[in-house]
């Protein structure tokens, strides 16, 4: 079986009139994002045509440890990124940082040790990419809705306090509440797989020639390792974030005004 053949350069430059049509909506709507839009779209062609420039070379040259140092950058970027969903919150970018990076480590480490992915980068640069950004997503839910809570709910988390609960204690409704957002989206995607959507991976090796059901078996992998790793970066930034809520009185911090 062959894969459907890859657009070309002329074709992929023809798609840009799907641009053009959601530009000129945003613009007749007046919502003021027109010019984000185009940035956006020329923006994401430039950056991907660099990357895969670069992973031309990964993949010729560096084998594993120059994978696993591009899936580090990729962590490293979806930490800022995160960050900024928590602006207000003291040390937010090093929570979202530690917490993507715990779930990606764990979650890729545990895909290799068990052989479920091969050490090729070709294999470990895009799984990789997957759970950096659910972990990012994810991450970035949990210090948002921190930041929430720490504005709206400080009168109840300062009441707790004084009755004698610890930080910990205090803020633990909050913590479980911004674990739930942050994970909701990924259980409910799981749950739907298939019958709304067929997801990236499906898609790409359907695209590409694979067997359907040898597409199905790579994406179960794919939704198994997603729920593993958004769970384990939410875990980790909320512990972080919460600690950094509060002073060795535990009394809680003041929350700055993002802007």
């Amino acid at each position: 079986m062959t894969g459907l053949s890859a657009p070309t350069w002329t074709e992929v430059t023809a798609s840009l009139l799907l641009v053009a049509v959601a530009a000129v909506v945003a613009y007749r709507q007046r919502l003021g994002l027109t010019r984000e839009l185009i940035t956006a779209a020329v923006r994401a062609g430039v950056q991907l045509v660099a990357v895969g420039a670069l992973l031309l070379v990964i993949f010729a040259h560096t084998g594993l440890p120059g994978g696993l140092a591009w899936v580090a950058v990729m962590i490293g970027i979806a930490g800022q990124v995160a960050g900024r969903r928590g602006r207000g919150l003291p040390r937010a970018t090093r929570s979202a940082t530690v917490g993507v990076a715990a779930g990606t480590v764990i979650t890729l480490a545990a895909l290799l040790a068990l052989g479920v992915i091969s050490t090729d980068p070709r294999a470990v640069v895009p799984i990789g990419g997957m759970i950096v950004s659910a972990a990012m997503l994810a991450s970035g839910l949990a210090l948002r809705r921190f930041r929430e809570d720490a504005e709206q709910a400080r009168p109840a988390i300062e009441a707790r306090l004084c009755l004698g609960l610890s930080a910990r204690e205090a803020f633990l409704p909050h913590q479980r509440s911004a674990l739930r957002t942050a994970l909701l989206p990924t259980i409910d995607s799981t749950k739907v797989v298939g019958l709304i959507s067929l997801p990236g991976a499906m898609t790409g090796l359907i695209l590409a020639g694979v067997d359907p059901l040898t597409a199905i078996r790579y994406q179960i992998v794919v939704m198994y390792m997603l729920l593993a790793a958004t769970t384990l970066a939410t875990l980790a930034t909320a512990r972080l974030a919460e600690h950094a809520l509060f002073d060795q009185a535990h009394r809680l911090i003041s929350v700055t005004e993002p802007t």
